[in-house]
């Protein structure tokens, strides 16, 4: 049960692994681009489940153990890795590989992308947002004071694979975050897939293997597609950032702590975005009603009043906006909606009209 996924950039095209049991086949596929001493960067909780299967790849293995969370994503968490990288003996013909969530990803393809000019990376993620997000498209980038992803490099992976197997050892809160950014592929443009979520994604998080996989391997067929029109985000790209600009200040103002996960972050800020989308007359208020309704039925927070502790200030969280990879010019840009499966960027929002939102 495995689907292939190609991603069609030229010379850097590469192929995303889906299905079970892949993590036993790692040594195998990443045989191909691995020459002497292979990095595999990871984190602690991943390295007790599941370094074991690399360390038995017949691969010349060398394990770097870091620290979860994403206070590891940083200038430190950089430092530290890249010297840790040096120290290791790959050289620039080598492979180093990330074995884990998103912040190992974005870590480890950031310092491979940078080392001695670029080193090839494959990205074996271990979570479902990493799977159907972060490790495909080539974004990699580290947290700063200012915002999320602010410092980074677009680096892509010489292969992904994404073993499903691996998601049922992820607490349900981790499942469901990855969900959330599945969930983001119907809403931004695939209306069929959001209805075929609305009856099947219960099956799928509940351990239906043939539901995950297709879920997984729809995901990042739509996202291969997107990147191969526009790799480096000048266009079309940004609709894969839906919620994700009120999700990142929601995360920013929460102090990137466990308050809120980004996958929740970005749960809400598709809400956010229906409900501004819907204030400014662009989007039926049907179609808000029933994505939020789907967030509830699965679990996802849907408000920042899910949020627990103290709500940060409409005012503060524009602020965060204002850090926005996406401004331009001073403007704030968002991702919006005309309905379920048609998204669309736009500049042409109020700032009255987002502080309601915000503020509601």
């Amino acid at each position: 049960m495995s689907e292939i996924v190609k991603v069609g950039l030229g010379a850097r095209s590469y192929d995303i692994h889906v299905g079970r049991g892949l993590l036993a086949q790692a040594g195998d596929l990443l045989k191909p681009f691995a020459r002497g001493t292979v990095p595999v960067v990871t984190d602690e909780n991943v390295a007790r489940i599941h370094l074991a299967a690399l360390s038995n790849s017949g691969l010349d293995v060398k394990p770097i153990v870091l620290a979860p969370g994403e206070g590891t994503k940083s200038f430190t968490g950089l430092e530290k890795l890249s010297s840790e990288l040096l120290r290791s003996g790959v050289d620039r013909g080598g492979l180093i590989v990330a074995l884990g969530g998103g912040v190992i990803g974005d870590l480890t393809g950031f310092a491979a992308g940078i080392l001695k000019r670029g080193i090839a990376f494959a990205q074996i993620p271990t979570t479902l947002l990493a799977q159907v997000d972060s490790s495909v498209g080539g974004k990699t980038a580290i947290n700063t004071a200012e915002g999320k992803n602010l410092v980074g490099l677009f680096h892509q992976p010489r292969i992904v694979i994404a073993d499903i197997d691996v998601l049922s050892t992820l607490p349900k809160r981790e499942l469901l975050c990855g969900y959330a950014e599945v969930l983001k592929y119907g809403a931004l443009g695939d209306r069929a897939f959001f209805e075929w979520l609305e009856a099947n994604g219960a099956k799928a998080l509940g351990g239906d293997a043939g539901a995950m996989v297709h879920a997984v391997a729809h995901s990042c067929r739509m996202k291969a597609a997107i990147v191969e029109r526009d790799e480096r985000e000048t266009g079309e790209r940004a609709l894969l950032n839906l919620g994700h600009t009120f999700g990142h200040a929601l995360e920013a103002a929460t102090g990137f702590s466990d308050r809120l996960l980004h996958g929740e972050g970005v749960a809400i800020g598709m809400a956010l975005a229906f409900r501004l989308s819907v204030r400014l007359g662009l989007c039926p208020g049907q179609d808000a009603e029933r994505f939020v309704r789907h967030l509830k039925a699965i679990g996802l927070p849907s408000s920042i009043t899910d949020i627990p502790g103290e709500r940060a200030s409409a005012d503060a969280l524009i602020a965060h906006m204002a850090h926005d990879k996406k401004a331009k010019d001073g403007r704030l840009r968002f991702i919006l909606v005309r309905a379920i499966g048609e998204a669309f960027e736009t500049d042409a929002v109020p700032v009255e009209a987002l502080r309601t939102v915000l503020s509601s």
